[in-house]
């Protein structure tokens, strides 16, 4: 029950209260400030065209993520993407030549 509490409190964080900052001296006795380290990357994930994670059973091509089944044509070649049958695993697609 104690865990909960505190995760409880840790959500009601007001970042504008407390005059001592994250260094408070424990003169608002009862009050806790919560200081969190994140990297910048947290606050920009998303944003500036970065891309998805990438897919755990697709073929790629030019950067692109394709499922089973896809047909692409590269340099007047078609290209689908299949299971490769001498593959065990998670990912074992791959691309074949379409004729």
């Amino acid at each position: 029950m104690l865990l909960i509490a505190t995760a409880v409190q840790a959500q009601r964080h007001d970042y504008g209260a407390g005059s001592g900052g994250a260094g408070n001296s424990g003169s608002t006795a009862g009050n806790s400030d919560v200081v969190v380290e994140l990297p910048p990357e947290v606050w920009t994930q998303g944003q500036n065209g970065a891309q998805a994670s990438p897919c755990l059973r697709c073929c790629t091509y030019e950067n692109r993520s394709y499922s089973e089944g896809a047909i692409v044509k590269a340099e007047g070649i078609l290209l689908q993407c299949v299971r490769d049958e001498k593959s065990l695993g998670t990912n074992n697609l791959i691309w074949r030549i379409v004729k």
